[in-house]
């Protein structure tokens, strides 16, 4: 079931929706004070064999708000998807302590990048865009004890690449390299607004 979350709207033309379980996206997307529903997209996130992770990101978040738009076709609808990008390989959430752990060792002293993709898509009037925000990680070259630390503070085993910049996760890091500010938490704002504006939501 839909959940609405509305914060003392502008008026717009059209309803906006948001195909994601992420509470991260979800009160990203609040910051606009825009209403909106938030449904379920059921998508296998398998990753193709040899799809690099930009792709992958991009295909995702474009099946996710397609998926969502068949069930509000008059509605705009967000879709997002964030993959860490490893020299090529992805890297998803951990799920577990044991294979956060393991990324974080691979991940130490190695510049990651977090492919962050977004789709806004409306069946009715046949709009569909997607776009890619890359953010350029370096980790820094952190101890077994650092690591099991930082795990144990935070437990980010929801998180791509086992780590949540936006709390205690920004110790890990040397430098963050982006254009969208919020697009490391999971939903690049600045695209996601040109991109809704452009299928006829206002904004402002």
């Amino acid at each position: 079931m839909a959940q609405v979350f509305a914060q003392s709207p502008p008026a717009t033309s059209r309803a906006l929706v948001l195909g994601s379980t992420s509470r991260y996206r979800r009160e990203l997307l609040q910051r606009l004070h825009i209403p909106f529903e938030v449904a379920a997209p059921q998508v296998d996130e398998t990753p193709r064999p040899g799809e690099a992770p930009a792709d992958l990101a991009c295909r995702l978040a474009l099946a996710k708000a397609q998926a969502i738009a068949y069930q509000f076709p008059g509605a705009v609808v967000i879709g997002s998807d964030q993959v860490a990008d490893l020299a090529g390989e992805p890297l998803g959430k951990p799920g577990t302590h044991e294979r956060a752990t393991q990324q974080l060792r691979r991940m130490r002293g190695q510049t990651v990048i977090f492919q962050t993709a977004v789709a806004v898509v409306c069946a009715q009037t046949g709009f569909a865009q997607t776009e890619l925000a890359p953010v350029k990680v370096k980790f820094r070259d952190l101890s077994n004890a650092e690591i099991e630390a930082y795990l144990q503070a935070e437990q980010p085993y929801d998180c791509a690449g086992s780590a949540k910049s936006e709390g205690l996760g920004i110790a890990l890091l040397d430098a963050i390299e982006s254009d969208d500010p919020t697009a490391l938490v999971g939903l690049p704002l600045i695209r996601t607004c040109r991109m809704i504006r452009a299928a006829g939501v206002k904004v402002l």
